[in-house]
């Protein structure tokens, strides 16, 4: 499978002529993300995750075009894109489909906490062919499997560098990258970036930054 890092939180996954992107948001280079693409998952509703136009747009021009979300996201698309409505499903924690030829498994269900006068939000983590696994903005942890491919948030408004590294040491997937970049400087993410590499490599995980538009296969 091919992996291609956007910018912040997104991702596209490729196989045997499937196309599968995750999370395309505001801060991503989402419309390129999305061209060609067979099916989007979308974790949560926040707009750095959600770019609402670029996502009605290509679901008002490509009419195979299928999207999984939780359910506020999925209600908000089909009033957006109400032709498309029956293209939108929401999807539950605990859920299994396929997409684009990909299986996937939903995990979770909210949001991490920024603060208590702040609502939290439904978050659905998606686990991609027994492989990639994108938490959303969440550090839940998918339970009776084991994660190939660790997709970590590494700075957000609801976590700190110590719950990024014990999400890493949690899963002990062979192979991590990074996502949810966005609000980093350099000097940021080195710092952070060093953290996740020298000690999830204790625990069997071996780290590598993705540049934006880069892709590796996993």
């Amino acid at each position: 499978m091919k992996l291609t890092k956007y910018t912040h939180a997104c991702v596209r996954l490729e196989k045997e002529g499937g196309v599968l992107v995750l999370d395309p948001g505001t801060f991503s280079e989402s419309a390129e993300a999305l061209a060609g693409a067979q099916a989007v998952l979308v974790t949560h509703e926040h707009a750095d995750h959600l770019d609402t136009p670029a996502v009605v747009k290509a679901l008002q021009d490509d009419k195979d075009l299928v999207l999984y979300a939780p359910e506020g996201v999925a209600g908000q698309l089909r009033g957006e894109a109400p032709a498309a409505a029956d293209r939108i499903h929401a999807v539950e924690p605990g859920s299994t489909f396929q997409a684009a030829g990909f299986d996937i498994r939903s995990f979770g269900g909210q949001h991490a906490l920024i603060h208590p006068q702040i609502p939290v939000v439904a978050n659905i983590g998606f686990l991609v062919d027994n492989n990639v696994y994108h938490p959303g903005d969440s550090f839940i942890i998918p339970d009776g499997i084991t994660v190939q491919t660790l997709l970590v948030p590494l700075h957000a408004p609801w976590s700190k560098s110590a719950e990024v590294v014990d999400f890493v040491i949690g899963v002990r997937a062979p192979r991590a990258f990074q996502i949810h970049d966005g609000l980093l400087n350099d000097n940021g993410l080195g710092i952070v970036e060093g953290h996740v590499k020298r000690i999830g490599a204790k625990y069997g995980t071996e780290y590598r930054h993705l540049a934006s538009r880069e892709s590796v296969e996993v």
